[in-house]
């Protein structure tokens, strides 16, 4: 019993530190209403969204929020998580992403990388997240990202090398430019309904036709 608590105190030493970030900020102004409280299977998409980033085990788990913040807030308020709020967010997705990583940084020095979820996402799982963790646990890339539908997106990891580039994205660009200039860095987990992401009200209802998805599964 001895020896099985020393190999897992070892483990534990060798396992590189990953915090989550969750980029809530936006408007939603195509959808006309908050996208982060459209219902899936009963319960907010932002709520179920940090339930699985939680699930995860990860630590800290951060979300940023800014704009229809009264509305957003009391819907993970219970949940285990740092809220940041961006007052900055009418500037873009680039100062959530900022936001994020001082709130981080502040308190973790020894973070290794950060995996970056948006909250638009309806058929995010656990199942992707901990592919997405175990890729980077084995080897060590700069980057793991998802493809789905030829393109490569979000939940996407960034170790530590990549902080920097992150830190200097202005605008609403988000994650993006960063993956798309370093593919060459960059490894790929399939996420096939990745490519569903919740803009207007027409993407709703297209999403709801597609059937329920254990987030847990």
């Amino acid at each position: 019993m001895k020896s099985a608590v020393i190999m897992m105190q070892q483990f534990k030493k060798i396992m590189k530190k990953i915090g989550i970030i969750i980029l809530a900020a936006g408007e939603s102004k195509r959808m006309g209403q908050p996208k982060q409280l459209l219902d899936i299977d009963g319960e907010s998409l932002l709520r179920r969204t940090a339930k699985v980033a939680l699930a995860t085990g990860l630590e800290p788990v951060v979300m940023v929020v800014g704009a229809n913040k009264p509305q957003i807030i009391p819907e993970i308020a219970d949940l285990p998580l740092t809220i940041i709020d961006n007052s900055m967010w009418r500037t873009g997705m680039a100062s959530s992403v900022k936001m994020g990583m001082a709130a981080l940084w502040m308190n973790n020095k020894n973070i290794d990388a950060v995996l970056m979820l948006v909250c638009d996402q309806p058929f995010l799982t656990v199942g992707i997240l901990n592919k997405i963790i175990a890729q980077y646990q084995a080897q060590s890339p700069k980057i793991v990202a998802c493809q789905y539908a030829g393109q490569v997106g979000v939940p996407a990891l960034f170790d530590r090398t990549m902080f920097d580039t992150l830190l200097s994205l202005t605008g609403d660009k988000g994650a993006k430019p960063v993956l798309m200039s370093h593919l060459e860095d960059t490894h790929l987990v399939d996420f096939e309904n990745g490519i569903v992401d919740l803009d207007t009200i027409e993407d709703y209802e297209k999403s709801k036709k597609r059937g329920n998805t254990s987030a847990f599964g």
